[in-house]
């Protein structure tokens, strides 16, 4: 795609992919380092991304996603997960986040002690990270699908699973990580349907 515009209207939730045609290496590593690169609250970086091509896993997978054959049609299987354990304060790994700028230790106390009470009650149990975690992880996800499209690559972000197998197959440590967005990529095999969108005054409102 030569412009943002152009990769906007090629993508689509892609259903069916060509099985034929097979994403290159460093056209992966293209779209899997804006997922990287993506913003995150705090700097985070709360997310992990694993890179499914064994076709006899992602038989198992499509099992436990509604059957669809995204899942297993797909040149490269995405697994968008969302940290847990990551973020605690008790974890160290937000103090090593912080670390990464060199600050003296009255400001990295500062923005520790900033972090642990703005996140008070985020941070009180799993379920409560989890939901902000994941809401982080559709950032990249978005970055991802978007990146993919500029090389000409389809996607199909798949919300459609049944989370519990899907993390069981996997071999997830749910305390840290859980799963947020299957995301296939591959190549389209079938002709895109028209795109249909609100228009730009009824999403859009100006106040001045």
């Amino acid at each position: 795609m030569k412009t943002f515009e152009e990769a906007m209207d090629f993508r689509h939730a892609c259903k069916v992919f060509d099985e034929s045609k097979e994403i290159s290496d460093s056209d992966m590593k293209y779209i899997l380092e804006a997922g990287r690169k993506s913003p995150s609250s705090f700097g985070m970086e709360a997310w992990k991304f694993l890179v499914i091509t064994n076709e006899g896993l992602k038989a198992k997978l499509r099992v436990a996603c509604w059957n669809q054959v995204q899942v297993t049609s797909c040149s490269h299987l995405v697994i968008v997960l969302t940290g847990i354990d990551s973020v605690k304060v008790e974890s160290g790994l937000p103090k090593k986040r912080f670390m990464r700028r060199e600050m003296p230790q009255e400001k990295l106390d500062f923005y520790m002690g900033l972090y642990a009470s703005h996140l008070e009650y985020i941070l009180s149990c799993d379920e409560k990270i989890e939901a902000w975690t994941a809401k982080q992880s559709y950032i990249a996800l978005g970055n991802m699908m978007t990146a993919g499209a500029v090389l000409g690559i389809d996607s199909c972000p798949i919300e459609g699973f049944e989370k519990e197998k899907v993390e069981e197959i996997l071999g997830l440590d749910t305390s840290k990580y859980r799963l947020s967005v299957v995301l296939p990529f591959g190549y389209r095999i079938n002709e895109q349907s028209t795109q249909q969108r609100l228009d730009f005054d009824e999403v859009v409102e100006f106040i001045k």
